[in-house]
């Protein structure tokens, strides 16, 4: 089972993780809704697309951007949709 961590609170667990370029792409389903807000922000991959982003609250605490997701990914990167990734001090163990 492979969980995503954020200030000692687990923020996703899945077996059923895609792995791209080295980051554990989660379900969509197996995320703690709560500790989500959707974000504004957008980055653009030249192979997997558009990404959006959440910004992850754990209590009192934001990290902005933590977490993202491809919405409409490139038919190349198909096996990503309705998944997504951590970075920015978020543990994937």
């Amino acid at each position: 089972m492979v969980r995503a961590v954020w200030n000692d609170v687990v923020l996703a667990e899945s077996d059923a993780t895609v792995v791209v370029e080295s980051n554990h792409y989660f379900p969509a389903d197996s995320l703690v809704q709560q500790h989500f807000e959707p974000s504004d922000t957008h980055s653009v991959c030249g192979w997997k697309g558009t990404a959006s982003y959440y910004t992850v609250i754990v209590g009192e605490e934001r990290n902005p951007d933590a977490a993202w997701f491809y919405p409409e990914p490139k038919p190349e990167a198909e096996n990503i949709k309705g998944h997504v990734a951590f970075w920015k001090g978020v543990t994937v163990e």
